[in-house]
């Protein structure tokens, strides 16, 4: 099987393209780096268009037997040279694994909800490796989905695929402005649970009815007052330190749990 070596071929450019938004928003596509995460995709039936590996990158027995089944499935794998994946990866000692796959994005009216349904709305999230970790985390606690609101980062940064660890592959994830969000909420019966730094009730004190969808603000901002007004209630997590909040994602943790908990 021939080589690619040229940086200039056209799946090559695409792969790297994809570490831009723009590209990935034009593109509807996306990047999927390492064999842990190429795995997760294989195993949901996650739409790949292709995949790229280095032979000399690849470490272990996994990842070969993943090319072989990828192939088995009709998946078009291409050899590239160190220097190729080099050039696409976006960390140090790439895995020598990736693969182009396009956006899967569930509308709202598509989610399959229960009357015990776990939800996380994230307003205008801004990095993405919390994100990513939020998505790890609600997959871990058994939630039915993500729901993006008023922009922010996009789920398919390549730093929010990577720390969420094959979680884009298992959650539903939706966009949606506040208003349509808080509108469609209203009909699915949910309880929107928001967050605030001062006013709530103390997290461990609340009780969470479901269906029930977590609102979380974004790092800088927090919710807005018109935010924290559309919901049912409000918690908060107490500070005893000199600090004066709490990372995101390790925020969404303590209440992902302290809910799933009840």
């Amino acid at each position: 099987m021939s080589v690619i070596t040229s940086r200039q071929n056209e799946k090559v450019k695409l792969a790297r393209a994809l570490h831009s938004r723009k590209s990935r928003e034009a593109e509807g596509r996306f990047l999927i780096e390492g064999t842990f995460h190429l795995g997760e995709a294989a195993a949901t039936g996650a739409p790949l268009d292709f995949v790229l590996y280095a032979e000399e990158q690849l470490r272990g027995d996994f990842a070969p037997q993943l090319l072989a089944d990828l192939g088995a499935k009709g998946v078009d794998c291409f050899a590239v040279s160190a220097d190729v994946m080099d050039s696409i990866a976006g960390k140090d000692n790439p895995a020598g694994l990736l693969a182009v796959a396009k956006q899967n994005y569930t509308p709202l009216a598509s989610f399959l909800l229960s009357p015990s349904s776990l939800l996380v709305a994230l307003v205008e999230p801004a990095d993405p490796g919390n994100l990513g970790t939020i998505l790890r985390t609600a997959d871990a606690v058994g939630a039915a989905g993500i729901i993006l609101l008023e922009g922010g980062v996009d789920a398919y940064h390549p730093t929010a695929v990577r720390a969420g660890l094959g979680a884009h592959f298992w959650l539903p994830l939706a966009q949606a402005s506040f208003n349509e969000f808080t509108a469609w909420a209203k009909a699915q019966g949910l309880q929107l649970c928001g967050t605030s730094a001062r006013g709530g009730v103390d997290y461990r004190e609340a009780r969470y009815p479901r269906p029930l969808a977590l609102l979380l603000g974004s790092e800088r901002e927090g919710l807005s007052a018109e935010q924290r007004a559309a919901c049912d209630q409000l918690v908060t997590l107490p500070i005893r330190g000199r600090a004066t909040s709490l990372n995101l994602a390790v925020a969404a943790g303590v209440l992902l749990y302290a809910i799933s908990s009840e």
